[in-house]
């Protein structure tokens, strides 16, 4: 009797469904006219439980309170199929079954969410490819609160101990001074071929903002990668974004920029432009770079003891290098502004061709574009 008030309730739910599905698309529909056939036709000759709709309705129940694979799903559907009389219209795969259903609304659509689970990619998030990080960084209370400590709680000594000692954020400070003076603001650093910013960071606050595929790296045809960030970059900038911040309960408009880049020396070169290789190397020196050919193999770089201070032992041990006392000093490191006069309107081309010797620089790199 249990099993016969099981399928009684199916056939009730049917009924339900069907009514619910007429309502939506209409008698003469060409989906319900479908549905309707599939709702009367026995599961094979002769069968007097079980019409196709009820059949695949039942098995889909048993489907979804097992938790059943789509793969066993349908080696099920297909051993039965051998098993029920010939003529049966139970349908051979999970794909047609589900086809069957999708008028019913049981149809299935995946929605891609934040791997941080904050942000589901639908509705006002349809169009976005990734979460919207920096305002659920303001949504707690402690780290919003903690997004200001370098403003409010740390210690002012004189000393480099935090990124807001350096001269680096004071010459920001002065020269942007709308974004300094808002403490809430936030200076990006962009780590780039798996180097850890630091160790006093968190992942929660590591942001996978790009992803490319090998097995190949791109090497100076990454700004074609990078566009989309810096175009991010600029809006962050230009625009700023409305945040609330959980800890003081008020509105205000984020901006964020690009503070610094963290790499290894290869990735340097590809995220500059600069020729990191051969015998002008050195970013630093650049024209001034002196090199040695050695062993058939490559270039060295002995006066490279000029960036030790003027007493270090070191430049004093003539046989370790050239055979000289190193008296040199190293020239000024070079301002952005120079760089930039030596970087500016380089031709830039992407792709795996011949690219033309173009001196030092091989392009000018993305970043440039975004505006300080």
């Amino acid at each position: 009797m249990e099993n016969d008030n099981e399928h009684e309730d199916d056939e009730d739910h049917v009924d339900e469904m069907m009514a619910g599905v007429e309502d939506e698309l209409g008698k003469h529909s060409r989906v319900f006219e479908s549905l309707t056939k599939a709702a009367q036709k026995p599961l094979y000759p002769g069968c007097k439980k079980f019409t196709k709709l009820s059949a695949v309705l039942t098995l889909f129940n048993i489907k979804s309170k097992g938790n059943w694979t789509d793969i066993s799903f349908n080696s099920l559907l297909e051993v039965l199929s051998e098993m029920f009389p010939d003529g049966n219209e139970l349908p051979k795969s999970t794909y047609y079954a589900r086809k069957l259903m999708c008028p019913f609304g049981l149809e299935y659509k995946k929605i891609n969410a934040c791997q941080n689970d904050c942000v589901l990619y639908r509705n006002e998030y349809d169009n976005l490819d990734k979460c919207p990080q920096f305002k659920r960084l303001f949504s707690k209370k402690k780290d919003a609160k903690n997004l200001r400590w370098h403003a409010d709680r740390r210690k002012k000594d004189g000393l480099l101990k935090h990124q807001a000692d350096s001269p680096e954020w004071n010459s920001i400070n002065r020269l942007h001074k709308p974004f300094g003076d808002e403490d809430r603001n936030l200076r990006l650093r962009l780590c780039t071929d798996g180097m850890n910013p630091s160790d006093c960071m968190k992942c929660k606050y590591m942001m996978l903002s790009l992803l490319i595929s090998g097995p190949k790296q791109p090497g100076n045809n990454i700004d074609v990668y990078l566009t989309p960030l810096v175009d991010d970059l600029r809006k962050l900038w230009d625009e700023g974004v409305s945040v609330l911040d959980a800890h003081t309960n008020e509105m205000f408009t984020l901006r964020a920029m690009l503070f610094c880049t963290i790499n290894d020396f290869l990735a340097y070169g590809n995220l500059s432009g600069y020729k990191n290789k051969g015998k002008k190397a050195c970013p630093i020196c650049i024209d001034d770079m002196e090199s040695t050919w050695i062993s058939k193999c490559k270039h060295v770089y002995m006066p490279h003891g000029k960036f030790l201070r003027l007493h270090h032992p070191i430049r004093k041990k003539k046989n370790a290098f050239d055979g000289k006392v190193e008296e040199r000093v190293a020239r000024r490191v070079l301002t952005g502004e120079e760089v930039y006069e030596q970087d500016k309107g380089v031709e830039t081309i992407f792709g795996k061709t011949m690219q033309k010797d173009t001196g030092l620089w091989k392009k000018e790199s993305v970043l440039w574009t975004l505006p300080y």
